[in-house]
């Protein structure tokens, strides 16, 4: 079982960074530009999960998700 172990913190490391790489990566969310980001948002917001930055909020979303369920199965101390 340690190999097993082994393995799954191996996977746990590369999930950290490839989370922390996509975070880095997404725009920050802007707020208080007043009419122009309210119109210019209703428009983007339909087409957000075909661009690129809706594919990396979908991404950084299963990552976050494996992350969580690893740090949990990698705490439980079976191993």
């Amino acid at each position: 079982m340690g190999a097993l172990r082994i393995v799954l913190t191996v996977i746990y490391i590369i999930i950290c960074i490839a989370l922390v790489i996509l975070v880095l990566m997404q725009e920050g969310k802007t707020a208080g530009l007043g009419a122009v980001s309210g119109a210019a948002e209703t428009y983007w917001g339909k087409n957000k999960g075909r661009s690129m930055e809706g594919k990396l909020v979908k991404i950084t979303t299963g990552l976050a998700i494996g992350f969580m369920l690893l740090a949990i199965v990698l705490n439980l101390n079976v191993f």
